[in-house]
């Protein structure tokens, strides 16, 4: 199976506080379950996976990218 998020970094964390929908956070749990399978990594739950997914959207944002630039 192919995920576009590949292995988690271990980094010291900044903590921030969200609340999502109840949705949202089952897509998570189970798209963690899935990254474990693919990586071979241990499962490390829905919460880390935020940060990654947030930083590859961000990568990969054309429109933010060109905000960057100016």
């Amino acid at each position: 199976m192919t995920l576009k998020l590949g292995p988690i970094a271990d980094d010291k964390p900044v903590k921030i506080t969200i609340e999502v929908p109840a949705d949202v956070y089952r897509d998570l749990s189970a798209y963690a379950e899935a990254h474990a399978a693919a990586t071979g990594q241990a499962s490390q739950g829905p919460a880390k996976l935020v940060v990654p997914m947030l930083a590859q959207f961000m990568a990969t944002d054309r429109g933010f990218a060109k905000v960057r630039r100016q």
